[in-house]
């Protein structure tokens, strides 16, 4: 079943952006739209909130979460370690 889409365009395009790296995205409750969660063994997650003071930072946050998962792929082509 595909997931809803976030009413954001910008916080959509955070979640999408997660799931193409392999991040799963888990249904949430009340203000929380869902829960992003890494697919590796280091345990990172991000809660994605329906109705964030800034939607521009929220998704910026997301997009950060993702790229500091130390399991990223991709990260050894940036540079980083």
């Amino acid at each position: 079943m595909a997931r809803k889409r976030h009413p954001n365009k910008h916080i959509e395009a955070a979640i999408q952006y997660a799931e193409d790296r392999g991040w799963t995205f888990v249904k949430g409750l009340g203000h929380c739209f869902g829960i992003l969660r890494c697919p590796f063994a280091c345990f990172c997650s991000k809660s994605v909130w329906s109705t964030p003071r800034s939607p521009e930072n929220h998704a910026k946050d997301i997009t950060r979460t993702v790229e500091k998962c130390p399991q990223t792929p991709g990260r050894e082509a940036r540079g980083e370690e």
